[in-house]
């Protein structure tokens, strides 16, 4: 046994240590916050495990069967719902939280009621899970002003009214990135400890980058200033190199390269879907604060992306976001297609 190398495995930055050394620059903490994360991670490494064995469950006929006490295995998006929905509740810190997979909104019952709230998608891009495609949850946290029953408004913020969001890839390796309105953050599983290491620290998204991610297949619908951005991309007319177009699907890896890599991520409206597919308290808005955190932009077409206040829970905005030159680009063709 290597006691040294072991020995310096112990001096990690974990998740639980950089949250609670965060917590120390805020005297008035009273540990809220980092129990509340605490439960996000807990649910994280839940679905993780599940989402490595979801294949080896269908391939033993498991999956969407009866198992042995007679109940249905649960698909699994739905059982992710569950985890973070008893994981959020089970903290004591959160008094209303709004899922992809839920129409209404939960509100937790007074006894166990905090002053947060929490959006989130439980497995964004779960229609990948059989082809072996990277998928994640996404999350964001926003506080209730104090002293009121809380009420769907406390949740139908702008986006700049986060406190924290962050995402969690289930790919090759299961990557927690988070911002608490610092910088950003990325954690990596380690499965021998059961801990999230630091291996990201402070990411910075480049000014600009040479990829641009879009499904291509909805050219047709698109608006004008979108086909004018990707006819840019592939036909440079200032004697730079075309950029190249990588497309996964899913949000949370097509997001996460961009942020690592640098470029433009664009889920447009067209006249199909006018305002684009992708929801605005729990896809837009978590993946825009951790741009924006980064050095990045967020755009919908009109304004910037936290600015928006949504009036739906579920409701959709166009999102274009990603390095700050690139997603500077699309803005002017939008200006321009406004002036005339």
């Amino acid at each position: 046994m290597d006691h040294a190398a072991d020995a310096h495995r112990t001096d990690l930055m974990t998740i639980t240590r950089f949250v609670l050394n965060e917590q120390t620059k805020h005297p008035e903490s009273r540990g809220d916050f980092s129990i509340l994360l605490s439960h996000i991670v807990l649910g994280c490494k839940f679905v993780c495990t599940a989402v490595n064995k979801a294949g080896l469950a269908k391939l033993l006929g498991l999956a969407g069967e009866t198992n042995v006490q007679a109940k249905d295995q649960k698909k699994l998006d739905v059982l992710s719902n569950e985890v973070f929905i008893k994981a959020l509740v089970s903290s004591g810190r959160t008094c209303i939280l709004v899922s992809e997979e839920d129409e209404e909104a939960t509100f937790v019952e007074p006894a166990n009621r905090g002053k947060y709230c929490v959006v989130f998608d439980p497995l964004d891009g779960s229609s990948n899970i059989d082809c072996g495609v990277s998928i994640g949850t996404i999350f964001g946290i926003y506080m209730i002003k104090d002293g009121h029953e809380p009420t769907l408004d406390d949740v139908l913020q702008p986006g700049m009214n986060m406190l924290a969001a962050g995402y969690c890839m289930y790919g090759s390796s299961c990557t927690l990135v988070l911002s608490t309105g610092s910088g950003v953050n990325g954690f990596t599983l380690d499965p021998s400890l059961g801990e999230f290491i630091l291996t990201h620290p402070d990411i910075k998204i480049p000014k600009k980058g040479k990829i641009y991610s879009v499904n291509e297949g909805n050219a047709k619908n698109w608006d004008g200033p979108t086909s004018k951005y990707v006819q840019s991309c592939k036909y440079p007319t200032d004697g730079s190199s075309p950029k190249s177009l990588r497309y996964i699907g899913s949000m949370v890896a097509d997001v996460h390269r961009t942020l690592l890599y640098g470029g433009i991520f664009l889920y447009p409206g067209d006249k199909k879907s006018p305002n684009g597919k992708l929801r605005v308290l729990y896809e837009v808005f978590p993946m825009s604060f951790l741009m924006e955190q980064a050095g990045g932009q967020a755009f919908t077409g009109k304004q910037r992306a936290l600015d928006l206040v949504p009036e739906k829970i579920h409701e959709r905005s166009p999102i274009f976001l990603g390095s700050y030159d690139d997603v500077e680009e699309i803005k002017k063709l939008y200006a321009a297609e406004e002036q005339n």
